[in-house]
């Protein structure tokens, strides 16, 4: 981990419920770990709906440049997201699309960045965590073969988030 006072680890929540709490957990973990992590609430931001026909490279909200500079300075993340209708939730879809166009490389962000997946999800949580994996291996990034998955049955244990955020921690950025 770095030795100044900037975070080192982003911890992405895409919703406000379970997954925000997940969240939490793993900067609670991330601390404890001597981490400085930092938490991003997807549901706080307010990014339109992206749409290629009215938005484009010269038309990025400033919202969607903050944060992508945000994202860029921070060397690992753990993104927590709930199932929907069995795939990705659509505030995390909408903010990797605006994510996505900025620059000239639309992998550019993601790529060689060590991500760690997580989930609270009432319907299970899988198909999720293999969608996020695909996507986000698409755009390049080092995702941990680990991932976390729970739920009302199966809640989220200390030892498993910790596991995963040493595995995570252990990575490196690549220089692409």
């Amino acid at each position: 981990m770095t030795t100044d006072s900037s975070p080192d680890l982003l911890v992405i929540s895409a919703s406000n419920g379970e997954n925000l709490k997940l969240a939490e957990r793993f900067i609670e973990q991330g601390i404890q770990l001597g981490a400085k992590p930092k938490l991003l609430d997807l549901t706080t931001l307010n990014l339109p709906i992206f749409n290629p026909r009215t938005n484009s490279q010269n038309n990025i909200p400033e919202e969607a440049q903050s944060l992508s500079v945000l994202m860029k300075s921070i060397p690992r993340w753990v993104i927590c997201a709930p199932e929907y209708n069995g795939s990705i939730p659509p505030l995390f879809s909408n903010t990797v699309a605006w994510l996505s166009v900025q620059g000239d490389d639309f992998r550019d962000l993601f790529n060689g960045r060590p991500i760690a997946i997580a989930s609270f999800s009432g319907g299970g949580g899988m198909s999720l965590l293999l969608s996020m994996r695909i996507q986000l291996t698409h755009l390049g990034a080092q995702v941990v073969g680990r991932q976390l998955m729970s739920n009302n049955n199966t809640p989220a244990k200390d030892e498993s988030i910790t596991d995963l955020l040493n595995r995570l921690i252990q990575m490196r950025p690549l220089d692409l």
